[in-house]
């Protein structure tokens, strides 16, 4: 993708943060690297990749001021919960508990 830019990462969300840091160690590894993985990507490819699995939740309003809550797949225990802002993904939270992350527990 000639020109397309490369995703810009905010992981300074507290929710993000504290959930990243409660993993055990190898998994919080698995996590980082996703997240240099999405970094290197501009977003037609990040959106195309079937590894992370974009989709709109529908199940979890979004809060004011954002159109639209997305969930990823970071690793293959973990998702991510995060929304768009121009070139950035903002991640809101990760969570290890799939059904968790969709608001249906």
């Amino acid at each position: 993708m000639r020109g397309a830019k490369n995703i810009q990462l905010d992981l300074n969300n507290p929710v993000f943060l504290e959930s990243w840091f409660a993993l055990e160690t190898a998994e919080a590894e698995r996590v980082r690297s996703a997240f240099e993985k999405i970094h290197k990507l501009p977003w037609p490819e990040f959106y195309k990749s079937k590894g992370f699995e974009w989709e709109k939740v529908d199940s979890i309003p979004a809060p004011d001021g954002i159109d639209a809550l997305y969930t990823f797949r970071v690793t293959d225990s973990v998702r991510g919960v995060a929304y768009r802002d121009g070139n950035y993904l903002r991640v809101l939270l990760i969570q290890p508990d799939h059904d968790a992350t969709y608001g249906k527990k």
